[in-house]
């Protein structure tokens, strides 16, 4: 398995960015996917998951970012609008262990190596 993120940079806040995580190595259709992130000197957080009938997020970025999959392409996305500085962070693309996953980190069992976003003016 092998999850590679992309599209991470700076931005200005209000401004926006979508990170790409491209997969391989397992059947991308089967199961759920995820973002997180980790600020300097915090804790990894949830930001979002997807599974095959819905998705989910964390209120931090709830009506800001989108997560959305390709399966064709066995790509999976994040579309963040409306970035604030406090949305800083590295961001991982995460592989849940079955169809089904939300915000808790056991639930997924390979992990990209990141790509880093910084929102400053």
């Amino acid at each position: 398995v092998q999850l590679v993120e992309s599209g991470g940079g700076l931005a200005q806040p209000g401004g926006s960015l979508r990170l790409s995580c491209a997969a391989s190595g397992f059947t991308f259709s089967n199961y759920a996917m995820g973002w997180f992130r980790q600020a300097p000197g915090k804790e990894r957080e949830f930001v979002a998951a997807m599974w095959w009938s819905g998705g989910m997020y964390a209120d931090s970025v709830k009506g800001r970012f989108t997560i959305s999959k390709d399966n064709a392409k066995n790509t999976l996305y994040l579309q963040m609008n409306s970035l604030k500085p406090e949305d800083t962070a590295l961001y991982y693309c995460a592989k849940a262990k079955r169809d089904y996953a939300t915000e808790h980190g056991y639930e997924y069992d390979y992990w990209g190596q990141g790509t880093q976003v910084t929102v400053s003016s």
